[in-house]
């Protein structure tokens, strides 16, 4: 800041501070480590990666059994936090659950509104469907799978579900979940994951719903 402007400001008792990013908030270096290797494969912000974090050191610091469940992983930013906490846990016996299209998003209903209004299915048209347009969401398998591998966790403990949501659960199901998180955006996804996935979460296990208050359908 310039002299000339803490001379003008000083009288008001008023003064000019730069800014704190984010990341200056969150002071646990193991987190925000970990966070740096996820970010180039996530859409989601600090904030939401931080309290998976902790989610995940809840479930293993309190012996709560079960396996991960993400639906709706896009590059795997999230799924990769899960597993690199995990491995900073020791904990290596752990099955994650990956459910996706790996084709982008599925088509949306006219109950998919946005909190401002907008039509989901509007903004999808509107948008190019290609791999640099985030709104569309598009990662194949391999690209998943690649990153997965990144976080040396076992890739036998891992298993990546192909398809919507409403064709492969529950033909393909968790019996014992510690941890679910929906990222599917839509009502229709998300409705069936809840009917099919939610009475497979333990006792004392955690919920996500990611674009719950974003999406109205979710």
């Amino acid at each position: 800041m310039s002299i000339i402007s803490r001379y003008l400001l000083k009288p008001f008792g008023l003064q000019i501070s730069k800014i704190q990013s984010d990341e200056d908030f969150i002071q646990d270096a193991v987190f925000l480590k970990i966070f740096q290797q996820c970010k180039p494969y996530t859409m989601t912000s600090i904030e939401r990666m931080y309290a998976l974090y902790n989610a995940v050191k809840y479930i293993v610091e309190n012996n709560i059994e079960g396996d991960f469940v993400e639906c709706g992983v896009w590059r795997g930013g999230s799924s990769m936090m899960i597993a690199l906490t995990l491995n900073s846990l020791q904990v290596k016996n752990r099955q994650i659950f990956l459910y996706d299209t790996f084709e982008g998003m599925s088509e949306p209903t006219e109950n998919d509104v946005d909190f401002r209004g907008g039509n989901a299915d509007s903004l999808l048209k509107q948008s190019v469907q290609d791999k640099l347009n985030s709104v569309w969401c598009l990662a194949d398998l391999q690209d998943v799978q690649n990153n997965m591998k990144l976080t040396n966790y076992s890739i036998q403990n891992i298993k990546f579900v192909q398809g919507k949501v409403e064709d492969t659960i529950p033909q393909t199901i968790s019996e014992n979940i510690a941890l679910l998180r929906l990222d599917t955006d839509w009502y229709e996804s998300t409705a069936h994951e809840l009917k099919y996935l939610y009475p497979k979460l333990l006792t004392k296990g955690v919920l996500i719903i990611d674009d719950y208050g974003h999406w109205e359908g979710c």
